[in-house]
């Protein structure tokens, strides 16, 4: 039995009926410095607080986020379970308000090279992670680089952060141009929403949420949905210097409002109905074999 057989059985077995698929939320952004990360804990936080198990993967690989801004160390990372044979539960590490986080280390980069057995080992635990969280929230590196690409190619559920700054705006056009030229990019079964952050007003985040959508729509016919606008907010900036989420240290503030505002609209939506949860199996395969894919080419 070949790689990619053994990889659609397991998928298969997690698909089966009695287990349930976790839905997997990819937060991205064109440039760096526009709040993605401050947006995918905040949003986490507040599912949280609707009685959702929640997970954060931190794929921003050599960065950590997550763990800064949580102000917690983790013990293991993603690359742990690869290479150091550790299982899942041992590399999540348990954040605020009970909300758990996976740092990616280096571990991805090197995947497609291990043997079919481990890899097999590796989707197996990952697939566990659906047993542990209702939402898991892939928190990506920002721009085009080909480990984001790989990420938002197996998302069913992408949310682009952007900002008033012409920059980026740019930037998330050149996003979303990258992602609609990939060949394994499904656009029918991929829900693309934009958040507009650090706005002076509800108006304005509309007008950028406008601005990006016609231009896209014009040029790469490609679908947005809008989910709504973070203000700017002193108090947000505050929590972040002292290494606690506003939506914790001020949950009274305009801007936890807003994420929560926003991850109510992400629940109780009727798109978060249409979405059908892939779960981490699907998802970590579909990676995978697009990086399986990518050598195969290159050493033909």
């Amino acid at each position: 039995m070949d790689q990619a057989e053994q990889l659609r059985k397991i998928i298969k077995a997690s698909n089966a009926p009695q287990r349930p698929l976790a839905r997997i939320i990819t937060v991205t952004s064109g440039k760096g410095g526009v709040g993605k990360s401050n947006v995918a804990i905040n949003l986490a936080i507040q599912f949280r607080r609707m009685g959702q198990r929640v997970i954060i993967l931190d794929a921003d690989f050599g960065l950590a986020n997550i763990e800064i801004m949580f102000g917690t160390v983790p013990k293991h990372n993603l690359s742990d379970l690869i290479y150091q044979g550790k299982n899942i539960k041992d590399i999540i590490t348990w954040g605020p308000e009970g909300v758990g986080f996976i740092s990616g280390g280096s571990g991805i980069s090197g995947m497609y090279n291990l043997s079919r057995d481990y890899l097999v080992y590796i989707i197996v635990n990952l697939a566990e992670l659906d047993a542990i969280a209702d939402t898991i929230i892939i928190d990506t590196g920002a721009g085009i680089s080909s480990a984001v690409m790989e990420f938002l190619v197996a998302s069913g559920e992408i949310i682009l952060v952007t900002t008033p700054e012409p920059t980026s705006i740019t930037d998330s056009y050149s996003l979303l141009k990258a992602l609609n030229q990939q060949p394994r990019f499904l656009r029918e079964n991929t829900v693309i929403k934009v958040v507009s952050n650090r706005v002076s007003s509800a108006e304005e985040g509309q007008q950028l949420y406008n601005k990006l959508n016609a231009v896209v729509a014009r040029y790469l016919k490609l679908p947005l949905n809008y989910l709504g606008a973070i203000p700017q907010d002193q108090m947000l900036a505050r929590g972040v210097m002292q290494q606690s989420p506003v939506s914790i240290q001020y949950p009274t503030s305009k801007s936890a409002r807003a994420f929560e505002e926003i991850a109510r609209g992400l629940s109780e939506g009727s798109a978060a109905n249409e979405i059908k949860p892939r779960g981490m199996a699907a998802f970590f395969s579909h990676i995978i074999t697009g990086r399986k894919l990518s050598a195969d080419k290159v050493s033909g």
